[in-house]
């Protein structure tokens, strides 16, 4: 059977604007009610990352999911077109909340494909409020063709009514994408040059000149640990394709102080010796790390004070030892993920944690460190609440000198990593890196795929200065189906498409 030709930004959501009433839609609960609504003008949303015409509006027709008992509670609509495996689809519209929800209050709802009455997949998720609308910058791609699928619009606690906008599922084309790419690189990163030949000038009319481009200023990074530096293949690649280095756990404190008063430097020591003679420069990672499920337990056995002394004690140890040495610091990594030392000291501590880094290391530069950001697929992690955090931390006079992408992505999508780092860049003018990029793909054309959409969208953007990658070669990786480099040094496809870039 030929294979049907993917139609691409064609909704397959029918009914999406309500043009006929609840047509096509029915609730998920037994105690949920569905209604149609027009929001007020002003009210109704006027900006999409998606790439439409510049006419374009929301309908500002919405379907009021109310009555809802349980989280689960909510709508649904079967999707009527054909999806197609290895396609990346993207899931848009708007959210907001009614009902019990309170002004200012944010709760996350998700959107999810329930594919042949079995597998979920996710769609998207975001922080939804009263008063105000949410966009969906969700996606998801299929391994195979299903018999039947549905869109589910679901969470939020009970009681707390659900608004949809304009739900929308289509197919988004990467190559149009890359398109609009090309012009955008070339202004960012291209300059004109001229040549100035002096007094040789009139002796060389009519002579051909060849330049060739030998390097880029552009620097690219990967993570290495104490067994990576003694594989001959890992060391060839890494010293021949990457200007830093970030390491992956031997500096983290639970590496350096397992136990109580029982320092341990050694590692960090010889791989920051492997980094200097080879000239590369290294990201510091990470002074602390705010997941509890991260932090030793004898940090956790102490009480308060003694905490606050263990935490100055690790800022002077780590940072006298290599004054100078590490040109970043992630100061307290994935504050937006984790509040342990804000919980247990008070809201000035992780600003303290920074404020001491730059007395202590004046010459470093002091990033936030945290994924999800770029994906928008987390309400827990979206640029707003990124921005929120960083002006909070400088409210407090934290030197806040960059921002860390982790960039752990699966089935990435252009324009959500753009709007990200718009948003970022304008709210903080702070320079952002690509700290801990490894793109998941079993397949390995995909794979390539998907990190080409990061990539080309971080090289075309002014704000990023730097792509860190958690990891290039097979049986040295993290999440085990991102390799660029296969175990006997040979690249793969994926590794192969940065060049192409």
């Amino acid at each position: 059977m030929a294979c049907t030709q993917v139609v691409f930004d064609l909704n397959l959501i029918e009914n999406s604007a309500l043009e006929d009433g609840l047509a096509g839609w029915a609730p998920v609960g037994s105690c949920t009610a569905l209604s149609v609504h027009e929001e007020e003008p002003a009210k109704v949303p006027t900006e999409t990352i998606n790439e439409v015409g510049d006419d374009y509006r929301p309908s500002g027709r919405y379907i009021l999911a109310s009555g809802r008992a349980d989280e689960a509670d909510g709508l649904r609509q079967a999707i009527k077109g054909a999806l197609k495996p290895r396609v990346t689809y993207r899931v848009a519209g708007w959210i907001s909340l009614g009902g019990a929800a309170a002004e200012g209050a944010g709760h996350a709802v998700r959107v999810n494909l329930r594919v042949d009455d079995e597998c979920v997949v996710e769609g998207g998720a975001v922080c939804a409020e009263a008063g105000k609308w949410a966009e969906i910058k969700g996606a998801f791609r299929l391994k195979k063709s299903p018999c039947a699928a549905a869109v589910y619009v679901q969470g939020a606690p009970a009681g707390v009514d659900v608004k949809v906008m304009d739900l929308q599922v289509f197919a988004t084309d990467r190559k149009a994408r890359f398109r609009k790419l090309r012009r955008k690189t070339d202004k960012v990163r291209k300059r004109d040059v001229v040549l100035n030949f002096g007094s040789a000038a009139s002796g060389i009319s009519g002579a051909s000149v060849r330049v060739m481009q030998m390097d880029s200023s552009f620097p690219f990074g990967a993570c290495i640990n104490p067994s990576v530096i003694q594989n001959p293949a890992f060391v060839d690649f890494f010293t021949k394709h990457f200007d830093w280095a970030v390491f992956e756990n031997e500096l983290k404190w639970y590496h350096t102080e397992a136990q109580q008063g029982q320092l341990n430097y050694a590692d960090s020591d010889a791989l920051l010796d492997f980094c200097d003679r080879y000239g590369k420069p290294v990201r510091g990672h990470c002074i602390f790390w705010a997941v509890e499920n991260t932090v030793q337990q004898w940090v956790k056995n102490l009480d308060n004070d003694q905490l606050t002394s263990a935490v100055q004690g690790r800022l002077q140890s780590l940072l006298t030892r290599y004054a100078g040495r590490f040109p970043h610091y992630d100061v307290n990594n994935e504050m937006l993920h984790g509040s342990y030392y804000r919980g247990r000291l008070g809201d000035d501590i992780d600003a303290f944690m920074f404020r001491e880094t730059a007395r202590l290391d004046p010459g470093a530069t002091l990033f936030v460190n945290d994924y999800n950001v770029e994906g928008g697929n987390d309400p827990n992690a979206t640029p707003e609440k990124y921005i929120e955090q960083i002006a909070a931390l400088q409210q407090k006079g934290a030197p806040v000198g960059g921002i860390g992408l982790q960039g752990h992505v699966t089935n990435p999508v252009g324009e959500v990593i753009c709007d990200a780092l718009d948003k970022l860049s304008a709210a903080t003018d702070l320079p952002v890196w690509l700290t801990e990029l490894d793109v998941c793909e079993s397949d390995v054309d995909l794979r390539a795929d998907d990190l080409e959409v990061v990539l080309r969208e971080a090289y075309a953007h002014p704000a990023v200065e730097g792509v860190v990658f958690w990891g290039f070669m097979q049986g040295h990786m993290w999440r085990q189906d991102a390799c660029l480099v296969n175990s006997d040094g040979t690249v793969n496809d994926a590794g192969e498409r940065p060049v192409t870039i």
